[in-house]
């Protein structure tokens, strides 16, 4: 039970322990999916800055948006692993918790005596995944990875963008699609306990969830010997798709993903009948062949009239739409609202918003607990472990905590 916080109704992970030595995006995500569910979190800290992410910014009253985002529902245990009595202390925590979380470097958790190996031999129940750049091993392994570096060596890049420039995608997907799995990994490992009595080793890399989520580019590959050609904000192989620019200057987003629903995009939408006996757009791959001509005809049909005109049709003929929304228009938008998915956190500066979890779990309701600040539980948890206060003493002296 975390001291000095309510107690709540039972959630998912009511009674697991995690240990997370994370910084950044990737492992703080993948412990804030556990968080969020019930699990208790001890997050590890150095002593005086924490997290890196804390130093990001200032814009949530002083504290960081990254910190703020990613770090509700966690214990903040600062205490500096580097030095012999904090290893220790680690340790020590190891023995008593599920799950051990880090996405440090490969071999840096080794070399600070908080590896897999002595940490499992230590507690066999002991779940301890890492999640990494490249992975635990290969020929990439002890190159440094940032999001950036990882959507361009997986070949994310080279599928976002226009014919003349390349993009990135704007959230820092590698780092969520690798905590994703990890959190998954992790889940798996949990109910695998169950039946064997025995922990496990996860080994998840941003690089490999990256390629993972390639889809169908692949296929086109080995099959035809495509490599998928930068189309913005289309689709790659479904036309028309996609936000195109009405007259009052809103983008209306629509898909025509069948032949129905070309038909009824022709008769109903466009109001072009005529396109349907056209030769160059009777199936999908005669669309996609006649890309440029199709979408130059599309785009200049749709300035023709307001984004509401072509909401109205594309809502009466019952054909997928929506609005090219910005981030205002997202968290003000009905189905957020309707949904109740923005909450209030108690924070170090007072009551912040934040996004909710999107689990909706029907008997475990998502936690929100505080965002913890810089070693505000050092103190309890190592009473937690056996500590007296002179020996708490000792390691504030010391600078280990």
């Amino acid at each position: 039970m975390v001291e000095g916080r309510a107690k709540k109704a039972p959630l998912a992970l009511d009674g697991v322990r995690v240990l997370a030595l994370e910084v950044s995006v990737s492992g703080p995500h993948c412990s804030k999916i556990l968080g969020d569910m019930g699990a208790e979190v001890i997050k590890i800290e150095r002593p005086g800055s924490g997290d890196v992410i804390r130093a990001w910014d200032s814009v949530v009253h002083g504290l960081s948006s990254g910190f703020v985002w990613l770090n509700g529902n966690k214990r903040s245990f600062a205490v500096d692993i580097k030095k012999p009595a904090g290893r220790e202390a680690v340790q020590r925590l190891a023995e008593r918790v599920d799950i051990l979380l880090e996405n440090f470097a490969p071999g840096v958790a080794d070399r600070l005596g908080l590896g897999s190996a002595e940490l499992c031999a230590r507690n066999p129940r002991l779940i301890y995944c890492s999640v990494s750049g490249y992975g635990q091993d290969g020929p990439y392994r002890d190159v440094k990875a940032y999001d950036l570096l990882i959507q361009g060596e997986a070949g994310i890049i080279a599928t976002t963008g226009y014919p003349d420039k390349p993009a990135k995608v704007g959230v820092p997907i590698t780092d969520l699609a690798s905590s994703m799995y990890a959190a998954v990994g992790i889940l798996l490992a949990l109910y695998q306990r169950e039946r064997t009595g025995r922990g496990q080793v996860i080994d998840i890399s941003m690089f490999e969830s990256a390629v993972a989520w390639l889809g169908y580019f692949p296929h086109h590959y080995w099959h035809k010997g495509e490599e998928p050609a930068r189309v913005g904000m289309r689709h790659h192989y479904i036309v028309p798709y996609g936000p195109y620019l009405a007259g009052d200057g809103v983008y209306v987003s629509l898909a025509v993903a069948t032949p129905q629903d070309w038909e009824v995009f022709c008769r109903k939408v466009i109001q072009r009948p005529d396109l349907l006996e056209d030769p160059r757009f009777k199936t999908s791959p005669d669309r996609r062949k006649n890309r440029a001509v199709l979408e130059e005809m599309v785009e200049k049909m749709f300035l023709e009239q307001s984004h509401e005109e072509w909401l109205r049709r594309l809502r009466e003929a019952e054909l997928p739409h929506g609005k090219l929304n910005g981030i205002g228009e997202v968290l003000a938008h009905p189905q957020v609202m309707a949904r109740k998915m923005i909450r209030e956190m108690e924070s170090p500066v007072g009551p912040v918003p934040v996004v909710g979890s999107p689990l909706r779990l029907s008997e475990s309701p998502a936690r929100f607990d505080p965002i913890p600040a810089l070693g505000e539980d050092t103190e309890p948890i190592l009473r937690e472990l056996g500590y007296r206060d002179a020996e708490i003493q000792k390691l504030r002296q010391d600078h280990v905590i």
